[in-house]
């Protein structure tokens, strides 16, 4: 991606208050990259964001959002799907805002599969207030709070996705802005719930996951590895040592949700509820997972 104006861009005199050198400023960049790409109309995206530096990111873009509370981002996002589904519905947001604070939602959102792209920015830390321990921060790092070193073994995000069949997930690095793109325009363009965890350095509160930590502790996936080998991806997710980067796991086979409750494809407040028996019979016509 060239540096070229697009039309997701707010005016160059936009006040931006992340850190200089923080990973959020080339996320954002992917995004809009992705965005711009895939030729959506900003008028008929929404982005959606909890609390944190990293639910900042729709304010620096010129779309239509919804800034929610500390961890209800994937709830709201949600009802804003069900009520219209012509509109393309993101949610950004930070690894402590999703993962921590957000974790309730983030299983049922897995379960429920409405058609929703999640890019959870990871950094490792919480950055908005100076530096604790996220669920994703590396076991024995030292922070302001945790001063003899975190005691517990991170949260892995992408095997509890895996284990309870999130339909597509992937992961990505913000210092590599062209596969971060590509993996967000694969995920924007999945019927069904996507994730793309990106790595992104807290320049300020994390100085264990630098960007030279992420480039030395990261790789690009084999091209031989097949994504809708469940028991591969697994694998892939749990291995100690180096992070593996791009997609681990795809299921095109899992029914959507607003499919399953009846939702038709017009604006909600266009619609007439279904009466039970032509429900039953669109509940009946769709095929369920079979575990």
């Amino acid at each position: 991606m060239d540096n070229r104006q697009n039309r997701f861009d707010m005016p160059s005199d936009t006040d931006v208050a992340w850190c200089p050198g923080c990973g959020n400023h080339m996320l954002l960049k992917a995004v809009k990259g992705a965005l711009d790409e895939l030729g959506i109309d900003p008028g008929s995206l929404v982005m959606v964001s909890g609390i944190g530096q990293a639910a900042k990111a729709p304010q620096y873009m010129k779309v239509n959002m919804f800034n929610g509370l500390h961890g209800r981002a994937l709830p709201a996002a949600f009802g804003i799907r069900l009520s219209n589904r012509e509109l393309v519905v993101v949610v950004e947001s930070g690894d402590g805002d999703m993962y921590g604070e957000g974790g309730n939602h983030f299983l049922h959102a897995i379960r429920r599969n409405f058609d929703v792209t999640l890019i959870v920015h990871d950094n490792m830390v919480y950055g908005l207030t100076k530096g604790q321990a996220s669920p994703t921060t590396q076991r024995c790092m030292k922070t302001p709070v945790q001063v003899g070193g975190v005691i517990l073994e991170p949260f892995n995000p992408l095997a509890v996705a895996i284990a309870l069949d999130a339909p597509f997930v992937a992961r990505a690095y913000a210092g590599d802005v062209k596969q971060t793109i590509s993996l967000i325009k694969k995920a924007i363009s999945f019927k069904g719930f996507a994730l793309v965890d990106v790595f992104q350095p807290c320049v300020v509160f994390n100085k264990l996951n630098t960007w030279q930590w992420f480039k030395e502790n990261t790789y690009s996936i084999a091209a031989d590895h097949d994504p809708t080998d469940r028991m591969a991806a697994i694998k892939l997710a749990t291995a100690t040592g180096k992070f593996p980067l791009g997609m681990l796991y795809r299921n095109d086979n899992r029914a959507l949700y607003e499919d399953l409750a009846g939702i038709g494809e017009k604006p909600l407040h266009q619609q007439q509820a279904p009466d039970e028996k032509d429900f039953r019979a669109m509940l009946d016509s769709i095929p369920m997972n079979n575990h």
